[in-house]
């Protein structure tokens, strides 16, 4: 097996449970801002002061009303103040945080709040409410039901329910020595956190992560890229998941930067340019959404535009080629590049909200090296980092600077990584997880001798850096016998301006096939463009010009790839992907197991 590895240096974190960690930050920060949300479209401010106070009420409340130590607790709602002061409190009173997806059916939310066995439920407002109200006899574990968000709560009475300023008034008035003790009192391996899985093979799992594993990745990701106290960062991706838990909450309570919530799901680009974030994070889909409409938006400027423009990319592409793949940069060209980067790249970020940020990363997802290169062409660092809810988050990541076409950089220092006999990559780290909730025959699959078997597979190369090849379980051998990794070919078509998403087939086939999910905003726009007539979703997937331009497409991926990997067929799926669908997870990764089932006739049409 081959095997890379990095040890942390200069000593371990300064404390090692997130309470601990918590209260030196309101030491060091005080008055501080810590976190700031938009209400009536001004931006307001919240203190080390506030955040740590509200905390420990909400953990003294939860304490008088029952919460014992290794409770857990769920909490449902988007991302806002509330949501991560209720984490805090929960964890300063000795419990176990558990976000749910507020995109969950309410069977969904019944599933992980029961399988938990969670003894209270914070719901943001009436509709995530309502969800308990079809399960709430399913649940006799639950003890209070707390809301935040009352503006527009329908006037009724249940002994259950209690509203978020109850509950902060009802721990104001209690002493605060139980909250204290409890805090003090936690162990490094108690439980922090249980963050439940997508669920694209299954029912969700719930992953285990201790203060340690919390604790440690909140100081180790911070090593490659550092961070600073006068950092910004846009919060948005679902708090349940450990990529934004471990910005807005754990690197956070360490590092003491500032976090801005956004309004809403919608407003993220203009709260982006509002906050101009000197950190930047997201899931592939955004990056890819940036890009596509940066390109699609060209398509309308005027011709002396575009010359300007296309004439900067290319000195941008040719200086982000030589960087990423570590040759040295001509001077003659870093100068053509600063004038590129004051004539089109720096207006360009400005209008984005781009400007200030000095590292950003993509991760929980593959994302096309085609999109990567464009950002490091225009003078923005993205990055693309891997790992898993398993790991804490994150096993590998580049510096910025140092990003390299098609690796997810190296481990992050103290994490270990080797390549399994059949190209599995394992992971040994203090970030690995305790193993999965009430399930011990999985823990036992995917912990073995303290190795994390990560199900995806991989190579090192030369200069160590990790690459991901595939899935183990997606690997598709055709009928001739060849071994064929399908993401690859995926991420090449998704750099495609017009093409969402992409499911190649070909397990046991002859030829590869794919079902490919359009860009509604960038298709449409061409339709009307060319004066294509359509009244629905449906009737664009099935325009004849439309199809062209996606096999126009399809024949740009498959002049890069060898022929058996040619995408021979495809069919553009009538109608949208969705998560109550069962068809993509809540971080939108496409269930393959699921769309393959759904659309079996479509895929059979395709080899007959």
């Amino acid at each position: 097996m081959k095997d890379i590895s990095e040890q942390v240096g200069g000593g371990t974190t300064t404390a090692s449970t997130t309470p601990a960690v918590f209260r030196q930050a309101m030491g060091r920060k005080g008055d501080a801002v810590a976190m700031r949300y938009k209400e009536y479209g001004l931006w307001k401010d919240i203190s080390w002061n506030t955040y740590y106070r509200t905390a420990r009420h909400i953990g003294s409340a939860l304490i008088d009303l029952g919460l014992e130590k290794g409770d857990c607790v769920s909490i449902i709602g988007d991302n806002c103040p509330e949501w991560v002061m209720i984490d805090m409190g929960i964890q300063c009173a000795g419990g176990v945080s558990v976000g749910i997806y507020t995109t969950n059916a309410w069977q969904e939310v019944e599933y992980v709040a029961t399988h938990s066995d969670s003894v209270f439920l914070f719901v943001e407002n009436e509709e995530q409410l309502d969800k308990w109200l079809n399960f709430r006899d399913n649940a006799p574990l639950l003890k209070k039901v707390i809301v935040w968000e009352t503006k527009g709560l329908r006037d009724f009475s249940d002994p259950l329910v209690m509203t978020y300023d109850a509950l902060i008034e009802h721990g104001r008035r209690l002493d605060s020595k139980a909250v204290d003790e409890r805090s003090e009192n936690l162990r490094p391996d108690d439980l922090c956190l249980l963050i439940y899985t997508s669920g694209t093979t299954g029912p969700p799992k719930g992953a285990m992560l201790t203060h340690r594993n919390v604790t440690w990745m909140a100081e180790a990701v911070e090593k490659q890229n550092p961070m600073h106290e006068g950092d910004a960062v846009l919060s948005f991706l679902p708090l349940c998941h450990i990529f934004e838990r471990l910005f807005s909450v754990f690197a956070h309570i360490r590092h003491a930067y500032v976090v801005n919530f956004v309004e809403k799901a919608d407003t993220v680009m203009d709260n982006m340019i509002e906050v101009s974030p000197t950190v930047g994070y997201a899931v592939p889909r955004i990056w890819e959404k940036y890009y596509s409409g940066i390109l699609i938006r060209m398509t309308d400027a005027t011709k002396f535009k575009r010359l300007v423009f296309h004439t900067a990319l290319k000195i941008g592409q040719k200086r982000a080629t030589l960087k990423m793949n570590f040759e040295k940069v001509p001077m003659s060209l870093n100068v053509l590049f600063s004038i590129a980067h004051l004539a089109v790249f720096r207006k360009l970020k400005e209008r984005l909200g781009f400007e200030r940020i000095r590292v950003a990363y993509s991760g929980a997802a593959p994302i096309s090296a085609q999109v990567l290169h464009f950002y490091q062409s225009i003078g923005m660092n993205l990055i693309e980092g891997y790992g898993q809810t398993e790991g804490t988050g994150v096993t590998s990541a580049s510096e910025a600077g140092k990003a390299k076409f098609g690796a997810v950089g190296t481990p992050v220092p103290g994490t270990e990584v080797k390549i399994a006999e059949d190209g599995e990559i394992l992971v040994r780290s203090p970030g690995v997880f305790a193993g999965y909730f009430k399930n011990d025959a999985a823990t036992k699959e995917t912990l073995i001798d303290g190795w994390l078997y990560s199900g995806d597979v991989g190579v090192i190369d030369e200069d160590g850096f990790l690459k991901i090849t595939d899935r183990k379980k997606d690997i598709i051998i055709t009928a001739g016998g060849k071994n064929i990794s399908p993401q690859y070919i995926e991420n090449m078509l998704k750099a495609s301006i017009y093409i969402n998403d992409a499911v190649v087939i070909g397990d046991r086939r002859k030829f590869l096939s794919a079902l490919i999910m359009i860009d509604e905003d960038n298709v449409v726009k061409f339709a009307q463009d060319h004066k294509i007539q359509f009244s629905t979703y449906g009737d664009l997937t099935q325009d004849r010009k439309v199809n062209e331009l996606i096999q126009e497409e399809i024949d740009k991926v498959n002049q890069t790839l060898a022929r058996v990997e040619n995408v021979r067929k495809f069919t553009i799926l009538p109608k949208k992907l969705y998560e109550e669908d069962g068809e993509v997870t809540p971080t939108m990764k496409i269930k393959r197991k699921f769309v393959n089932e759904s659309f079996s006739d479509t895929i059979e049409a395709m080899y007959r």
